[in-house]
């Protein structure tokens, strides 16, 4: 039975209906611990409540569990969305949330609409008539595949607007990257030729795009064209070499993704790999994941997170175990890619093969990132030892300050976990009670603001600065009756060669860490960040003060009415010396509005 207080508990199971649905799990708190679907919620929650669910994550789960809640959906297809949906909410610590949030390079080519199109890098694929292609795994793979195609497609690289104030062709034509449309060097029937050629590289279908082209070589050079019999003979040469380093599966398969896994005890990793018109094109890497649940799940999970974003779902998804739910995931994928999916475990032929290929790159992922974890934690021990740290620095927060002589002041605060940047939980700050210029008072104000409630404190403390800031962070603590934390501050001194010194409390001299390269490389980039956050946030707030106007602080005027009113009257000075009447010539400006304006810039009363 459920341990605690679990009275109500057993009542919400006990009339659970036996439909489809998703079921969450928190603690006392109110915090959720894990969300599940069920084909049949009354069994489920049953199998928990009589702990004859055998999966070795339940002990766990059922030692914090204090409240259970249910939502009945329709079919397991919408159960399946509504947990993806409340995981990405929640993000509960039992469950498998894909943690990679950012959005991969697209290749956009918007044909047929224009007459001229461009590629263009993109991370939002958007239903707008466009063709794409990838995404790309990296933004390395995604601009050497662009600066492939302008080599051997030399289609324009300009803005629309450029194009159509060009008269002359620019440098990229000049070295053969662009075909020069705006000059009118190109026709419009060549251009569109060599549109539809790099649509059919992009799109796998090389093999014919290399009959076409060396058909239309030959056809030129008998026309005695040899220039662009020469063009068309790189091209192809081009195209050869780059097929040629691309690896053959199976004429076979068409585009399909296999799913690869290695496991070892709570730790698993897996990958990805992507192959199109039979050949294997790329590899991810996902993040690793350290959960107690069945690998099965793990997977299933990923999958519907993986392509929840704007990646496109191939014809075929190879997973490395059979799964109950591969029809659910099947009718879901089908929906989201509006043509049919198959989810397959091969257990022999060319399938197989992909699949064990794939599970060794998981297996190389896996002995990568736990060599780089035992290296990073090496490193942390080295630099607790070495400056003689109370604490191995697993966490560690550096602050810096930024202003224009004592304007626009700002405070930043980043924060790297286990020597990586966790940019969750980095802050920054206006400053709100220094408006000289002092660096020390600034820097005392974040860190009050930050450790007066002694919130989750860190390992090490680190302050952009010398022996001042230092002593600023030390006073700070002990006003504050906070021990047990590092500090230290970190200044580049030295005129002709400037090198990074490292100040630490109680010692007079500072540390010097050229021959410790490691420690002082983390140290540098956790500076350097800090550096960066900062000052990123102090432009953007000069920025907004800077094209601040007097007429973002009238009530009722919004963005685009102040746009229409300095677009009609040019100036502010204009519309203060206008009438309310030609005010409300502007479109949107009415009767009402006119006559705030006019006395908000006039400095009278507003009307009621």
């Amino acid at each position: 039975m459920i341990e605690g207080n679990h009275k109500d508990t057993v009542e919400i199971v006990q009339k659970a209906p036996s439909r489809p649905g998703v079921y969450i799990m928190k603690d006392d708190k109110g915090v959720v611990l894990y969300v599940g679907k069920a084909k049949n919620l009354k069994s489920r929650l049953k199998a928990y409540l009589h702990r004859t669910d055998r999966r070795f994550t339940v002990p766990f789960l059922m030692a914090r569990l204090t409240q259970v809640e249910y939502i009945v959906t329709e079919t397991e297809k919408e159960a399946l969305i509504l947990e993806n949906n409340l995981i990405k909410k929640h993000r509960p610590r039992y469950n498998v949330y894909f943690r990679d949030d950012k959005n991969y390079f697209s290749l956009r080519l918007n044909w047929p609409k224009e007459q001229f199109p461009r590629f263009q890098l993109v991370r939002q694929i958007k239903n707008d008539g466009a063709r794409y292609f990838g995404p790309y795994p990296s933004s390395n793979a995604a601009k050497e595949t662009l600066e492939f195609l302008q080599s051997i497609f030399p289609l324009r690289t300009c803005s629309d607007r450029q194009l159509k104030g060009h008269t002359r062709p620019c440098l990229e034509y000049q070295i053969k990257r662009c075909a020069a449309p705006c000059a009118g060097l190109i026709s419009e029937e060549a251009y569109t030729q060599m549109v539809k050629d790099s649509i059919a590289f992009l799109e796998g279908r090389a093999k014919k795009l290399l009959k076409e082209l060396n058909l239309r070589m030959r056809e030129e050079a008998e026309k005695l064209n040899f220039e662009e019999a020469a063009r068309l003979r790189d091209r192809i040469e081009a195209i050869k070499r780059t097929i040629e380093k691309q690896r053959i599966v199976s004429p076979k398969f068409g585009d399909l993704d296999v799913f690869g896994v290695y496991r070892e005890n709570d730790q698993t990793s897996l990958c990805v790999l992507m192959v199109r018109k039979g050949k294997l094109l790329e590899k991810r890497s996902l993040p690793l994941i350290t959960l107690p649940i069945p690998t099965e799940e793990i997977i299933s999970s990923l999958i519907c997170q993986y392509y929840a974003k704007d990646v496109p779902v191939p014809e075929t998804v190879l997973v490395p175990l059979p799964m109950e739910e591969i029809s659910v995931l099947e009718e879901y994928l089908t929906e989201k890619a509006n043509h049919l999916i198959k989810i397959r475990y091969p257990k022999s032929g060319y399938g197989r093969d992909l699949l064990s290929l794939a599970n060794s790159n998981a297996e190389q992922n896996f002995r990568e990132v736990r060599e780089k974890r035992e290296e990073d934690e090496l490193i942390l021990r080295q630099m607790k030892d070495f400056l003689g740290l109370k604490n191995v620095p697993r966490r560690i927060e550096c602050f810096d300050v930024s202003h224009l002589g004592g304007r626009y002041a700002v405070g930043a605060m980043v924060v790297f976990q286990d020597g990586k940047p966790r940019k969750e939980d980095y802050r920054h700050f206006r400053i709100r009670t220094v408006e000289t210029v002092d660096d020390y008072a600034m820097l005392r104000e974040i860190l009050t603001r930050r450790y007066s409630k002694r919130e989750s404190l860190p390992d090490l403390v680190v302050m952009d600065g010398g022996k001042g800031q230092l002593g600023v962070a030390e006073a700070l603590f002990r006003d504050l009756g906070i021990g047990g934390v590092d500090l230290l501050g970190m200044a580049k001194e030295g005129r002709a060669e400037p090198e990074d010194h490292v100040y630490l409390p109680k010692r007079k001299e500072a540390v010097l860490l050229s021959r410790r390269p490691k420690l002082l490389y983390l140290l540098q980039q956790v500076r350097d960040e800090a550096h960066r956050f900062a000052l990123s946030y102090h432009h953007k707030v000069k920025t907004k003060r800077d094209f601040h106007s007097v007429l973002d602080e009238i009530p009722g005027l919004g963005e685009r009415k102040k746009r229409a009113l300095l677009k009609h009257f040019s100036s502010l000075a204009q519309i203060k010396q206008v009438s309310p009447e030609e005010l409300q010539q502007v479109k949107g400006i009415g009767p009402k509005l006119s006559v705030k304006i006019k006395a908000y810039l006039s400095k009278e009363p507003l009307p009621s």
